[in-house]
This record gives structure tokens, sequence and C-alpha cells, in this order.
């Protein structure tokens, strides 16, 4: 029992008052009194006790009606009501505890009897108190454990999703680049061969200049001096072919490197590049629209230390997300009206103002999002597009990537139907991130 505990006698007979409360506060309780229903209800407005001994026979409304108006009310309807009455039939007591008292003292009661009820039940509010409470903590921290077991293993999916992605990539382009070094070795001796057989050629019409009729004959056929204008330059046109596939390649090859446990230098610039060469498809024109436009601004960087292979799962995401929210503000714009406001991306980079860090901006000028949307950008499972078309991951992803993994900050900037500029800064040496 604590000396804390409140005690409300309602009973219109003032004798019963009297020896009520006197009995309770000589054991420590505090006590309120009330003569009637009406006057209870209203006291309980400004005080709420801890258990109400109640009456049921009263002037105005009875013990069972001010019973039921306090478990009515949701402030009211967990204190412990205990019922006080001369009534003694079945029935009677039947319908007070169904209106949700917890006991019921018959008059006249023995004081023993009393106060043994009320401290029963003061501890088994108590006690629930105590387990809502707990329950309420156990619930907050099983929620908690809940989200971070849910973010460990969104993270752990998309570590292993990306390795396995990466390990694939670098396959593909290490099978690519076999056969275009073959390609390109041959094209280099076909140009050799051919530049031979030219100067051959040239030697024998120098020595015979009359040559026979069959001769002159099939060079016409083959029309010979439209093949030696036009096969050098489609010797020239494989061999720009052959150095674009290795040049997409290499860029593959950079964009899915795997990280090691630890950081290492890399250059930004050459992630940027690789990431939109990967991404050209995207910005191509098409029936709807031109060319999306890329700008790049790129000041002089140093190399940064980092986990290369994160930071350019930043730059594609960062980037696919800027051409999705360009064709979404093109939904409802004609290709002349694109054409006469092209779709642009620009990237700009720069070193920070004291040198310790590097600065990317990636700004579109798309769709836009509004503040509601701009605040929720970054939560996990949050999306703006059709069901099918995104995870609500991507940017979130960006988040524990530059913030969590690298010790970088992330802002964003944007207005409704101008466009979006993203920011990321991230240091040049390695900070320990736990």
């Amino acid at each position: 029992m604590q000396k804390s505990d409140v005690i409300l006698v309602v009973d219109d007979t003032p004798t019963n008052l009297q020896l009520i409360s006197q009995a309770l506060t000589d054991v420590g309780f505090e006590v309120a009194t009330a003569i009637n229903g009406e006057m209870a209800l209203k006291q309980i407005q400004y005080s709420l006790p801890d258990l109400i001994l109640l009456d049921v026979m009263m002037p105005g409304i009875n013990g069972f009606e001010t019973c039921k108006r306090l478990k009515e009310n949701a402030a009211t309807c967990d204190i412990p009501v205990m019922f006080m009455t001369a009534l003694s039939d079945t029935d009677s007591k039947v319908k007070g505890l169904s209106l949700g008292a917890v006991d019921y003292i018959t008059k006249p009661f023995q004081e023993e009897e009393l106060l043994a009820r009320v401290k029963t039940h003061l501890e088994l509010r108590n006690l629930t108190k105590n387990l809502e409470k707990k329950v309420v903590e156990r619930t907050a921290e099983l929620s908690l454990a809940l989200e971070d077991l849910q973010e460990s293993q969104i993270k752990l999916v998309q570590r292993e999703k990306m390795s396995a992605l990466g390990q694939l990539v670098a396959g593909i382009a290490h099978e690519i680049n076999n056969p275009v070094g073959f390609i390109s070795a041959n094209l280099e001796h076909t140009e050799e061969y051919f530049k031979a057989l030219v100067h051959h050629l040239q030697l024998y019409q120098q020595e015979f200049s009359q040559p026979g009729v069959k001769i002159l004959e099939d060079a016409e056929d083959i029309d010979l001096e439209y093949l030696l204008t036009d096969l050098p330059k489609i010797i020239g046109s494989m061999q720009q072919g052959t150095e674009r596939i290795r040049h997409i390649s290499n860029s593959i090859r950079i964009f899915s490197r795997t990280d090691s446990d630890r950081k290492v230098f890399f250059n930004i610039h050459e992630g940027i590049d690789s990431t939109i060469l990967i991404l050209q498809h995207r910005l191509k024109a098409n029936e709807k629209r031109p060319d999306i436009v890329m700008i790049k601004e790129y000041g002089c960087l140093p190399n940064i230390e980092c986990y290369p292979g994160q930071i350019n799962q930043v730059f594609m995401n960062l980037l696919a997300n800027a051409i999705d929210a360009i064709e979404e503000a093109n939904q409802e714009r004609s290709f002349e009206e694109i054409k006469a406001y092209p779709n642009q991306i620009a990237i700009h980079t720069n070193l920070t103002e004291d040198g310790t860090g590097v600065v990317i901006k990636i700004i579109d000028n798309g769709a836009g999002m509004s503040e509601d949307t701009k605040k929720k950008v970054f939560d996990q499972f949050f999306t703006t597009k059709a069901v099918g078309k995104g995870t609500g991951l991507g940017l979130s992803i960006v988040r524990q990537i530059v913030v969590e993994k690298h010790g970088g900050t992330l802002e964003v900037k944007s207005i409704p139907g101008q466009g979006s500029e993203f920011a990321i800064a991230l240091p040049v040496k390695a900070e320990i991130i736990d």
C-alpha cells in the first residue's frame, strides 16, 4: 500500500461517510468524500481517485447509474469501483458487477473486511498499471527491434544482390573483352594487309599499264575504285566499334567493381561517367521526346577513400531517379514543348572550401517534389511511383551509403514543376564509421 493512494467514498449517510473515512485514514489512505452521484462525478473531473467506494441507494442518480457513467468515460473507466449496499439479493450484485464494479460489500460490514478488500483491489490496480507500462515499453522495444531487423535484412539482401550482380557483370565484361581483343588485333592486321595489297595492286598497274579485257571487265564489275576508297572506311568504323565496346566494357567493370572490407581511393568522375554510359539507353531520344541533355561540370577533385561499388550505386540510383522525374514531367508535355524547353540533367562536382571533402550535385528539370514528399523521400519503402515501378528503397539506400557508410551528408532541394537537386558531400579521407 502507498500513502498516495486516494479513496473516494460516496454515500448519502453522513455517519457512514465518517466511519469509513476514519477507518481508511487510520491506515494511511487519503480520503475524499461525496454525498451523492452528481457530486462524485463533478469531483472526479478535477482529481482522479485510485479507488471508489460507491453506495447503491442514493437520491438523484443511484450508484448503478453513477458506475455506468464512470465506465463510459475514457478518463475514469479504469478506476476500480466497489459497491456498498444493504441489498443482498443476487440480481443486484450481478447488475453491479455487469456494470464494471470489481467488488460488492454488503452493509453492515466489518472494518477488517473492508480494508482487506480495498488493499487487495488497490494492489491489483497497481499491478495492472505496472504490467501495462511494461507491455508498452516491451512493445516499443520489439517495434524498434523489428525495424532494426527489417533494415538489416534490407541491407543484407541489397548487399548480396549487388555482390552477385557485380560478379555477374564483371564476368560478362571479361567475356566481352576477350573476343573484342581478338577482333581489334585482327583489324590492325587486316588494315596492314589491305595497305600491302593496295600497294601491290598499284605496282602491278604501273608495270602493266595495259591490262587485258577480262581484268578491265572484272575491275568494272567489282567497282574497284569505290572498293579501294570504301574498304578503309569500313575497317575504320569497325575499329571505332570495337573501341566503343571496349569502352563500354571498361565502364561496366568500373561500375560493377566488388568492394573489399576496407575503403580504397577512387576517381569519382570515372564512377559518374561509367554510370552515365550504362544509362545511355534511357537518355537517348525516342518517339515521345528528344535526347535528355547531360551537362557535366567537373571540378578538379582528388581521388577519395571510399567503397567504389557503393558510391557507383549512389550515382546509379540518383541518376535513374532524375530520369524518372523527367519522364513523369514529360507526360503532360508535347514533343514540341519538350524540344523548346529540353530535358536536362546537370552534374556539378567541386571541393569543399577547406579541401577535406568533395561535393557532387545532381540537378534535373523534372517533375519536382512537394514539401510533404521531400520530407519522406529517404524513408524506406516510400515511393510516389505506380505499383510495380518502384520499391521505395532507391533513395533510402543512397542515404545509408552516403551518411551511414561514408560519414557524408545528403541534402535535397525541390520545387514542384521545376525539378530537384540532390547534393552529396563525402570526405576525401575515410572516417571510421561504426
